[in-house]
């Protein structure tokens, strides 16, 4: 979430530095960790990959495009043998970041590593790699969109086997591939809209054209605002999601709102029934702002006081516009449609967004597997973790599920709020229209960073024809 976020702040400034970074330079890191280690890989990219490569091995020939060869490696200064160990090349655009690659796999030796690192680092044109360059090589050349770089980096941190399961589905692209859509249905609209502004009094461009955009606009709006499942739209940056905390009572939903604001803004206690009304916090997640509601546990009270906080609970959850649904992990079924029956008798028809937090895992015998792979498993399970409000084991899961749907849910909600002041400035004047549509498909490439003008322009000439 944090290369999202530091790609929307940096703006135009994001994009003239990936246009004006080198091409020509070839750069070269540790790609397997560091430390002392069995074996260690070393990766170049760039168009100096090859002659690294030969300058090292000191032969000419190349092995065949990846292909594990056994090389002894030295140094192509001093011709000092340096390891004997795997050689491995990737000639671009068939490689991780695209550009022609070689990867050095060596004893893990740290004089080993250091050597050859002098070594790669003494040839003309190589440099070492900046934190995270293979990874922006490989966006910058339509390797990976955003967010399967941010599954990707969840992937490398992952430590359970539910946080790989999860991450490896973001990084094959699952929600890329649903957003990067919306991104290409809104491209051709604007294309569309653009083409008969600017040539339909030649006759290139027919008015019904204008009718498909507009319908096209509509169904768009709709899909992306049924997604959200969120009336609010464009006020979520101004005023922050609303976030509800809702479960049973004695699961934990005041000392998981105490354990996200860092102080007792709540009363715990396990006697069950004990918060009767609403606390309120404004957090801070990630960078994006977030109003936090600790809620009384759902269930059908007898107390007058209790069924009041009851009813306040069920009405927070109506208006919310994503839900921290908590549950007792020592308590729920572990299969996965049994665990989403549970979740679903605490959730209103035409329910917001929400993330299903198993707390209490530190009482879990044997560490939980069983739960674990069934949060991994997806639908029908919304985004899942364990948790110990106890421990703060599983918390860095949590908020990192909570920094993704909160991005999601904002730029989203500016997209569609974009999209619905299309039909107003369409009736007053084409060209502002059109500028709702380019401010709707930004909002769209801050997720899928994707935002190029390039796009519009071949459509433009594709279905159009223009200047044939």
């Amino acid at each position: 979430m944090a290369l999202r976020r530091a790609l929307s702040a940096a703006g135009p400034r994001w994009a003239q530095r990936l246009c004006s970074a080198a091409w020509g330079d070839t750069i070269f890191a540790v790609s397997s960790g560091h430390g002392r280690c069995g074996v260690a890989v070393i990766r170049t990219s760039g168009p100096g990959s090859r002659g690294a490569l030969q300058s090292l091995t000191g032969r000419p020939e190349l092995p065949p495009p990846r292909v594990l060869a056994l090389r002894r490696i030295r140094d192509p200064t001093t011709a000092e043998p340096l390891d004997r160990g795997l050689v491995v090349w990737f000639p671009g655009p068939q490689s991780f970041t695209g550009e022609d690659c070689a990867e050095l796999h060596l004893h893990g030796g740290p004089a080993v590593v250091s050597g050859v690192l002098r070594a790669l680092g003494g040839l003309p044109g190589l440099r070492p790699a900046e934190p995270g360059e293979f990874t922006r090589r490989a966006f910058r050349r339509g390797k990976l969109d955003l967010t399967a770089a941010e599954g990707l980096g969840d992937l490398i941190r992952a430590e359970t086997e539910a946080q790989r399961r999860q991450a490896l589905r973001q990084m094959e692209g699952e929600l890329g591939r649903l957003y990067q859509r919306w991104s290409e249905t809104l491209t051709q609209a604007l294309a569309h809209l653009e083409a008969y502004i600017d040539f339909s009094e030649d006759d290139n461009v027919e008015e019904e054209v204008l009718s498909q955009v507009d319908a096209t606009v509509r169904a768009l709006e709709q899909e992306i605002g049924s997604h959200l499942q969120d009336g609010r739209r464009g006020e979520l940056l101004r005023g922050g999601v609303r976030a509800v905390i809702a479960g049973p009572p004695n699961v934990g939903k005041s000392s998981l709102l105490n354990l996200l604001c860092q102080r007792p803004a709540a009363i715990v206690s396990p006697v069950a029934g004990t918060t009767r009304d609403v606390v309120e916090v404004a957090l801070n997640i990630g960078g994006y702002p977030l109003v936090l509601s600790d809620t009384a546990g759902l269930r059908d009270a007898t107390d007058p006081v209790e069924q009041e906080g009851v009813s306040r609970a069920r009405d927070r959850l109506r208006q919310a516009d994503l839900v921290l649904a908590v549950l007792d992990a020592a308590a729920v079924p572990a299969e996965p449609a049994a665990l989403g029956a549970a979740l679903g008798s605490l959730l209103p028809p035409a329910a917001p967004p929400c993330i299903l937090v198993l707390n209490k895992a530190d009482l879990l015998q044997g560490g939980g597997g069983t739960l674990r792979d069934a949060c991994a498993q997806g639908d029908p399970l919304p985004p899942a973790t364990l948790l110990s409000c106890r421990t703060g084991e599983g918390l860095d899961h949590l908020l990192a599920l909570l920094a993704r749907q909160l991005a999601q849910l904002l730029h989203l909600g500016d997209c569609v709020a974009a999209l619905a002041r299309y039909d107003r400035e369409r009736r007053r004047d084409l060209g502002l229209a059109a500028e709702r549509l380019r401010l709707a498909r930004r909002h769209l490439g801050r997720i899928t960073g994707h935002v190029g003008a390039e796009d519009v322009l071949d459509i433009i000439f594709r279905d159009f024809c223009v200047g044939k």
